[in-house]
């Protein structure tokens, strides 16, 4: 066998950049990897994940000021099912509405449901405020498919008589007027 003249030899290495093989693969540069940032990419994240949790925990244990703590709950004398009558009036004192409403109250807990009827309206009461005289709640509407409810409102409650309730419901309309209503419960 006879070696192909050097006119071929020049040719073939003239038409392949490769001029050696090896076996080995070449070395890997990590300078555009991303190997240099994710390390503290993951310390940051798990920094971050970590105050979360501690945030959420120390949130969730510390008592909000606008709403206290009320340990006691609903007393017996105020525990279950109640319906009446109410009447609201705008600021003026001008009759705006009669309507009915139903309140479900559990006894020792600190929260009730309440249905506004006809007004197709659902809510649930949080006790925040509970005296010897009276109870109060905040409601928040949970339902109201007819956009025609007050979202937000204060309900008092106070027992004077044994087996009614004289209740007030104050909130403000969409528009920012007062609405008080007041009724009583049985």
């Amino acid at each position: 066998m006879t070696a192909p003249p050097s006119s071929e030899r020049s040719r073939s290495t003239a038409a392949s950049p490769i001029r050696e093989m090896s076996l080995w693969p070449p070395p890997r540069s990590s300078r555009h990897s991303g190997r240099r940032v994710r390390l503290p990419f993951v310390l940051g994240a798990a920094a971050l994940a970590l105050a979360a949790v501690v945030g959420g925990v120390t949130w969730a244990l510390w008592p909000d000021e606008e709403q206290p703590l009320v340990t006691d709950g609903i007393p017996h004398s105020y525990a279950g099912s109640w319906s009446g009558e109410m009447a609201q009036y705008d600021e003026a004192g001008e009759l705006v509405t009669d309507w009915v409403v139903r309140l479900k109250l559990d006894e020792g807990t600190d929260r009730g449901s309440a249905d506004l009827l006809p007004l197709d309206c659902r809510g649930s009461i949080v006790l925040t405020e509970r005296t010897d005289d009276f109870l109060v709640f905040e409601y928040a509407e949970t339902y109201d498919p007819e956009n025609r409810c007050i979202d937000e409102s204060t309900l008092t409650l106070a027992q004077q008589v044994p087996g009614t309730l004289e209740a007030e419901w104050v909130g403000t309309s969409r528009e920012g007027t007062v609405m008080t209503s007041t009724g009583t419960l049985k």
